[in-house]
């Protein structure tokens, strides 16, 4: 027994299932909500490589390195992205040899009705918990999360392949 646990605390064990159960509560009434509003096929990968392609767009390698996951198990999740109509394939101003994956206007539409949606989910927690408890709650996290570590996209790489 951790020296937590014999004091009557909390035992250690729970902070990062209790971490994750708020992520998992939060991503999948995040993907209630999206199906609600004409994304129904969205799955939690498909939102990490969304924002794996970003603006700018960016090839089936660079998605595989932000997301970190090999080159094969990207280019699988762009697939279905393409298949979904998210993504399209285009090819790259700067080198015509490669293929650019870009995002569709469904998939600026589903980033965006899911940006609003954490906003109204952060807003309920807030009704809940109280602002002043979310914000510090958030405050305590930045200061115990690595910064490098803090926005990273590739849970997937510990989390399974998308």
């Amino acid at each position: 027994m951790g020296k937590g646990a014999s004091r009557g605390d909390t035992p250690g064990y729970e902070l990062p299932l209790l971490l994750f159960g708020g992520f998992r509560t939060l991503i999948d009434r995040l993907h209630a909500r999206l199906a609600a509003e004409g994304h129904p096929d969205v799955r939690p990968a498909h939102g990490f490589a969304m924002q794996a392609v970003g603006a700018q767009g960016a090839t089936a390698s660079d998605i595989g390195r932000r997301l970190g996951v090999s080159k094969q198990a990207a280019g699988k999740t762009v697939d279905r992205l393409l298949t979904l109509g998210y993504a399209e394939r285009t090819d790259d101003p700067a080198d015509a040899r490669r293929k650019l994956v870009r995002l569709t206007p469904r998939g600026y539409d589903a980033l965006a009705r899911s940006a609003a949606i954490f906003d109204d989910l952060r807003a309920e927690w807030m009704t809940t918990l109280g602002a002043d408890r979310v914000r510090a709650m958030e405050a305590a996290l930045r200061n115990v999360v690595p910064e490098e570590t803090a926005f990273r996209l590739d849970a997937t790489s510990w989390l399974g392949a998308p």
